[in-house]
C-alpha cells in the first residue's frame, strides 16, 4: 500500500472512531478490516499526530503541582486542594481536609492498618466530611500519640480515632496516655503498663499512617489539650533550630530531628518509627506552616504530601 493510501485510511478509521463513535468492531465490519488492523491503524494514527491526545485540566484542579512536588522532592504521590486563601487556618483545614478524605477513601488497601495523630485540626476536618466506605476491608485505626488531656480536647482525640474507624468499617485502638508528661519517669512508668505497651508495639503493623505537620508554636487544638510544653521550652526548641513538629517529634528546617530530653516525655509514635510505616501522609497547609511542611519534606519525614494550592506552589518555587 502506498504511503498515502495508508495515511487516508488511518484517517478514515481515526475519523469513524474519534467523531462517529463508532466501535472498532463496526469500523472492522463497515470497512472490511480485521479488529486488529482497526487496532494497529488507530496507533498509527496517533503516531503520525493525524490523532492528538490532549487532556483538558478543569479549573480547580492542579495536577501540575501535584507532578512538581512529587518530582522535586521525591515523593509517593501528593494531593493539591484548591483554595481561595492560605491565611485563614480553617478555611484551609476545611479544603484540605475534604481532599484527604476523598484520597483516603479511593486509596485504602486491604487489611490496612491506619496510624491516626490524635490533636491534628486538618485530619479532623478530614473526618467529617469523608464517606463511609461500601463494604468491610479488615481495616484497623490505631492511635499513634497519647490522647489524654483536659476533658474537651479529649473528646476530641477519641472521636477523631473512633468515627475513623467508624468510616472504614474497622476497630479502632485508642493509646490511653497523655500525649506529654512531666518528666521521663513518669513517661517509663507509662510505657510499663501493659496496655499501653501492647498499642506501641502495635506500632509495627501499621501500613498507613495520617499525620498533621505542627509548627513550634502550638495549634488552637494542641494548646486545649493540656498537651503543650512551657514558653521557656518551645524558646530552646527554636533556639536549637526546630521550624516544626509531627507527633510532637521536633525537626529542623532539613527534616533533622531537633534532639532535647523533651522527646523523652512524649508517648507515642517516634520519627524512626513512623520512617518504617510504607505510606506516611502528611496533611497540613497553610502560610504559617510552610517552614514545617518544607522540613518534613527534605527530611522524607512524610511520602505523601496533601496541601493547599499556595502552599504547593511556594514548595516548587523554592
Amino acid at each position: 500500500m502506498a504511503r498515502i493510501d495508508e495515511l487516508r485510511l488511518m484517517t478514515k478509521v481515526a475519523q469513524l472512531y474519534y467523531e462517529q463513535d463508532l466501535r472498532q468492531t463496526e469500523i472492522a465490519e463497515n470497512l472490511n478490516l480485521s479488529q486488529s488492523t482497526v487496532s494497529r491503524l488507530l496507533k498509527r494514527a496517533e503516531e503520525e499526530q493525524i490523532v492528538r491526545v490532549t487532556v483538558s485540566v478543569p479549573r480547580g484542579v492542579h495536577t501540575d503541582l501535584e507532578e512538581a512536588l512529587v518530582a522535586n522532592y521525591g515523593l509517593h504521590d501528593a494531593v493539591v486542594a484548591d483554595c481561595v486563601r492560605d491565611d485563614d487556618d480553617e478555611s484551609v483545614a476545611r479544603d484540605i481536609g475534604r481532599a484527604a478524605a476523598y484520597y483516603l477513601e479511593t486509596t485504602l488497601n486491604q487489611g490496612e492498618c491506619i496510624g491516626v495523630s490524635s490533636w491534628s485540626s486538618t485530619i479532623l476536618a478530614m473526618v467529617e466530611v469523608m464517606r463511609q466506605i461500601p463494604r468491610p476491608i479488615g481495616a484497623r485505626v490505631i492511635q499513634i500519640l497519647g490522647g489524654a488531656g483536659e476533658p474537651q480536647a479529649k473528646v476530641h482525640a477519641a472521636y477523631l480515632a473512633s468515627r475513623l474507624a467508624e468510616l472504614v468499617r474497622g476497630d479502632a485502638t485508642f493509646l490511653p496516655a497523655p500525649g506529654l508528661v512531666d518528666s521521663a519517669d513518669v513517661r517509663q512508668v507509662l510505657l510499663n503498663d501493659s496496655s499501653i505497651r501492647e498499642v506501641i508495639e502495635s506500632f509495627d503493623e501499621i501500613t498507613l499512617a495520617l499525620v498533621g505537620i505542627g509548627t513550634v508554636e502550638p495549634s488552637p487544638l494542641l494548646a486545649s489539650s493540656g498537651n503543650i510544653f512551657s514558653d521557656e521550652e518551645l524558646d530552646m526548641l527554636r533556639e536549637k533550630g526546630a521550624v516544626g513538629d509531627i507527633l510532637y517529634r521536633f525537626f529542623d528546617a532539613e527534616g533533622n530531628p531537633v534532639q532535647t530530653p523533651l522527646a523523652d516525655r512524649v508517648t507515642g509514635m517516634d520519627l524512626d518509627q513512623l520512617q518504617r510505616v510504607e505510606r506516611v501522609v502528611g496533611v497540613a497547609g497553610g502560610a504559617r506552616k510552610f517552614a514545617a511542611i518544607r522540613g518534613a519534606l527534605r527530611g522524607k519525614l512524610i511520602n505523601t504530601l496533601i496541601t493547599d494550592r499556595f502552599t504547593a506552589e511556594r514548595l516548587v518555587q523554592m
